[in-house]
């Protein structure tokens, strides 16, 4: 697809405040879904529409700001069942114990994902990612973690991937068969563990079905021993490592995720100051998920200040499931993170693009406008990118650009 773009103002997202101020009306070049080249000189662009060839396509932008398309690098898109009964039980008084203890809880999540087919888990999924779409996404990031058998699991990431045969859009996909202790294995973690190291790693590596590998290490999921097991099975079938760590108690999982490199480690309000130095030296990346914060009405807060301070980039997702962020829009997101975390518009439009590319491995082809780099891109009927972080729920995506080809107006 061959598309020039005029009287675009670029957020390029390049390091830098110049990469997040717009700049002047240009032209942008896109060859065969990626950037070809941005010309800002008058002369260079009247040449440039006035000679445009047959195989190119001209869309105006009328001096609206061009980001990056978003990128949601956390989420757990496919999954059966609803949750909205627990949460008006909670908010009636029923403790979440109680709510387990009768099968709610997200074991009633496995229940019904397990009960449902490949088809069934992607017709169930395709309004949460229209949802997204439509807040700006091009790229998502999705785990399995509600089947916790090798089938179960293995269907969950085929839906996922399938996904791109429904949508214009780029889909990462993440193994977390360790996200809880199964039924079946319930008084037995540590051969749960093995089975998901020994047994399900080696298989989904062998058919290339995840990119990452990814471990609730908490107080109520799974200890640093069983966690490094899982980290040593992926890095040794070549899989790259995520990690759920420190949301609820400092256990030190996003110092052992650091040691291997991982390429984020997500929620970590409970991280600690030896955490942040390592997440500083590995070049691993602090992944805010202020939509579960929100809806757990928690109080402890990530450590922003000393993640700017040490240099640790930081990505926003919306961590969409079904039991504690029911959420698919990145801009509430956004808001969220400025609102709650004390983010700066710029910090919380990066978490959305550059430093969610980073954050799921793609940092040398998304996130950022820059040649040679994809053409996903969204056009906002908006005049500076702190309108982004500022107000949600309002019309504000005029085009949608997805490798070139422009996907969704509004």
């Amino acid at each position: 697809m061959n598309l020039i773009l005029t009287n675009a103002r670029l957020v390029t997202m390049e390091p830098g405040l110049k990469g997040y101020l717009p700049g002047s009306p240009c032209c942008l070049v896109i060859r065969g879904g990626y950037i070809e080249a941005v010309f800002d000189n008058e002369q260079e662009i009247a040449q440039l529409t006035n000679n445009v060839g047959p195989d190119f396509t001209l869309l105006d932008c009328e001096g609206h700001i061009v980001t990056p398309g978003f990128i949601d690098p956390h989420t757990h898109l496919i999954f059966a069942g609803s949750r909205a009964e627990e949460f008006e039980a909670r908010l009636n008084g029923e403790t979440y114990e109680a709510i387990a203890n009768r099968g709610g809880g997200i074991n009633s999540t496995v229940q019904a994902t397990r009960s449902a087919s490949v088809d069934e888990l992607v017709e169930l999924a395709l309004p949460r990612l229209d949802s997204l779409i439509r807040s700006g996404c091009t790229t998502v990031e999705v785990k399995s973690g509600y089947g916790l058998t090798l089938q179960d699991e293995v269907k969950m990431l085929v839906a996922a991937k399938s996904l791109e045969n429904h949508r214009r859009v780029t889909i990462t996909t993440t193994l977390l068969a360790a996200h809880a202790v199964p039924p079946e294995y319930q008084g037995n973690a540590d051969a749960y563990i093995d089975y998901v190291a020994d047994v399900i790693i080696p298989h989904v590596a062998q058919h290339q079905l995840a990119d990452a590998v990814d471990v609730f290490c908490e107080s109520i999921g799974f200890n640093l021993v069983q966690t490094e097991k899982v980290f040593s099975a992926a890095k040794a079938h070549g899989l790259a490592i995520k990690g759920h760590t420190e949301q609820l108690t400092n256990l030190g999982g996003s110092a052992l995720a650091a040691r291997y490199k991982a390429l984020s480690v997500d929620h970590i309000e409970y991280l600690d100051n030896e955490g942040v130095l390592a997440l500083s030296k590995s070049g691993t990346v602090a992944t805010l998920l202020p939509g579960a914060f929100y809806y757990l009405r928690e109080t402890q807060q990530p450590p922003i200040e000393l993640l700017r301070e040490l240099g640790v980039p930081m990505a926003l997702g919306s961590d969409l499931n079904p039991g504690t962020s029911p959420f698919a829009h990145l801009q509430l997101m956004m808001n969220m993170a400025c609102t709650l975390f004390r983010l700066t518009p710029e910090e919380a439009l990066r978490g959305v693009t550059c430093h969610a590319a980073q954050a799921i491995g793609r940092s040398e082809t998304l996130g950022q406008i820059i040649p040679g780099y994809q053409a996903d891109l969204a056009i906002w009927d908006m005049s500076h990118p702190s309108e982004l972080s500022y107000q949600f729920g309002m019309k504000g995506l005029k085009h949608r650009v997805y490798a070139g080809r422009v996907e969704h107006v509004i």
